[in-house]
């Protein structure tokens, strides 16, 4: 499974989001540090779920990071998150 559906099913599982774009910016990156070949390294995520209401920013993001796991986290070279609540 691509690693952006991957993503996209642990954040719908676990957060129900009204809205969730998740885009491989990888080819984007061609040449810099991180990049491989077919991509698969770089992702951008925007994501709108209740859930997040009450957290603070960096609550947010270490519950992305929490959702996704160590192991798909540890795939990724960069993730940049658009969190809102």
């Amino acid at each position: 499974m691509p690693v952006a559906d991957e993503i996209r099913e642990s954040l719908e599982r676990t957060f129900a989001p009204s809205e969730l774009t998740v885009t491989d910016e990888s080819e984007r990156h061609r040449g810099h540090a991180g990049y491989r070949e077919g991509g698969e390294s770089h992702f951008r995520v925007a994501i709108r779920a209740s859930a997040f209401a009450p957290m603070s920013r960096i609550e947010r993001h270490r519950a992305v990071h929490e959702a996704l796991g160590p192991d798909l986290v540890g795939r990724i070279h960069a993730l940049a998150l658009k969190i809102e609540g």
